[in-house]
C-alpha cells in the first residue's frame, strides 16, 4: 500500500505543480511561459524521483506503469493499483488548483483555466503528437532504469526529468503536452467542455505510446 500511497503523491505533485505553473505563467501566451511550463513538469519529476523513487519507483503516470509492466518488471496486480492511485493523486492535485484559482479575482484566465490539455490542430494531430512523444518519453524511463545501465541508474531522476522537459518543449504548442493519461484527467473534470470531449485522445495516445516503448525497449534491450 505504500507503494501505491507514493504514486499518489508524487502525481499530485506533478500535477499540482505542472499544472499549476502552466496556469500561473498563462502558458502559450509567450516564449518563457512555455519554457517555464516545461521546466516546471520536468523539475516536478526529478523532484520525486529522489523523493519516492525508492518507494515505488516514481512513475506517477499510467503510461510509464503500462511500459514497465509491458516489459516484465512489475505485476499487473500492481500495474492496475499504480494507475488507479496516479488518477486518484492527480484529480486530488487539480480539486486544490481549481479552489485556488476559483478564489483569485481579476484573472479571466486565471479562474477559467486548470491547465487541461487541448488539440489544438484537431484530434488526429493531437493523437500523432501523443503517441510519438509519449513513445520516446517511456523509452527514456525503460532504458534509464534498466539494469544494464549499471552506475547510471543513479542519475535516472535527471535524465527522466530533462527529458520530459525536451518533451513538453515539442508539445505544448500541439495539445499542451500530456504524455501522462492521469495529469490530463484530473484537470479535464474540473475544466470540462473541450478537455472532456478530448480527453480520449490523451488517454489512448499515450497509452499506445507506452505499449510501442515497450516493444522498442524488448528488441534493443541486451538484458534480453
Amino acid at each position: 500500500m505504500k507503494k501505491y500511497l507514493a504514486e499518489l503523491v508524487g502525481t499530485f505533485v506533478l500535477t499540482f505543480l505542472g499544472c499549476g505553473t502552466a496556469v500561473a505563467l498563462g502558458c502559450g501566451t509567450d516564449t518563457a511561459s512555455v519554457v517555464g511550463t516545461a521546466f516546471a513538469f520536468g523539475l516536478s519529476v526529478v523532484a520525486m524521483a529522489y523523493t519516492i523513487g525508492g518507494i515505488s519507483g516514481c512513475h506517477i503516470n499510467p503510461a510509464i506503469t503500462l511500459g514497465v509492466f509491458l516489459s516484465g518488471r512489475m505485476s499487473a496486480k500492481d500495474c492496475g493499483m499504480y494507475m488507479l492511485f496516479q488518477v486518484i493523486g492527480a484529480i486530488l492535485a487539480a480539486a486544490a488548483l481549481a479552489g485556488i484559482l476559483s478564489s483569485a479575482v481579476g484573472d479571466p484566465f486565471i479562474t477559467t483555466h486548470t491547465g487541461a490539455n487541448a488539440c489544438s490542430y484537431g484530434v488526429t494531430n493531437g493523437l500523432i503528437v501523443e503517441i510519438v512523444l509519449t513513445m520516446l518519453f517511456v523509452l527514456v524511463v525503460l532504458g534509464a532504469t534498466a539494469k544494464t545501465n549499471g552506475a547510471t541508474n543513479n542519475f535516472a531522476g535527471l535524465a527522466i526529468g530533462l527529458s520530459l522537459i525536451l518533451i513538453h518543449l515539442v508539445g505544448i504548442h500541439f495539445t499542451g503536452t500530456s504524455v501522462n493519461p492521469a495529469r490530463s484527467i484530473g484537470p479535464a473534470i474540473f475544466e470540462g467542455g473541450q478537455a472532456l470531449n478530448e480527453l480520449w485522445v490523451f488517454i489512448i495516445g499515450p497509452l499506445v505510446g507506452g505499449a510501442l516503448a515497450a516493444l522498442i525497449w524488448k528488441i534493443i534491450d541486451t538484458e534480453e
